[in-house]
């Protein structure tokens, strides 16, 4: 019975070891939820944006592609259980450097380019996000029109090679 009990904790601390756990003080978190919000306020999340959602979340917080699924997963679980954006943007407002918030704004529009559409909502969601973490509305209009020609030059690209 004591090695059942032993082999069960064992079991629970490796199982706890390997899924990294993101504290809701955790600015990694609250951006990784403010991103699930922004994919999936026009109705739907395609595969494409899930991808995209791990792809940025690896790439802006250097994590393995383990590690960005479970920051991906825990940010959508949060942004379910969450009835404002307040709860994150506080975070990513009171902790982050202004650099990194504007680094924010890009990772929201880049998500918002990811399925070729911008819908309406999509823009007002960007337009309130960037506004609750203090980035000035030019920074936030300069930083869509650099993703959008970034988005519109790979689209080129891809289409002539």
């Amino acid at each position: 019975m004591l090695q059942q009990i032993r082999a069960f904790l064992a079991d629970l601390v490796a199982a706890d070891q390997e899924t990294p756990r993101f504290d809701a003080d955790d600015r990694r978190l609250a951006v990784a939820a403010l991103l699930a919000h922004v994919i999936g306020i026009d109705g739907f999340v395609s595969a494409e944006e899930r991808a995209r959602l791990e792809d940025v979340l690896a790439r802006h917080f250097s994590l393995s592609v383990e590690d960005a699924r479970a920051l991906a997963d825990a940010g959508r679980e949060a942004e379910l259980e969450s009835v404002d954006l307040y709860r994150f943007t506080s975070v990513v407002k009171r902790g982050a450097p202004l650099e990194e918030r504007l680094a924010v704004v890009e990772m929201l529009w880049e998500l918002v380019y990811a399925d070729g559409v911008v819908h309406e909502f999509e823009d007002n969601v960007v337009w309130r996000i960037a506004d609750l973490i203090g980035v000035e509305t030019r920074d936030r209009v300069l930083i869509r029109q650099e993703v959008a020609a970034g988005v519109a030059k790979t689209a080129s690209e891809t289409a002539e090679g």
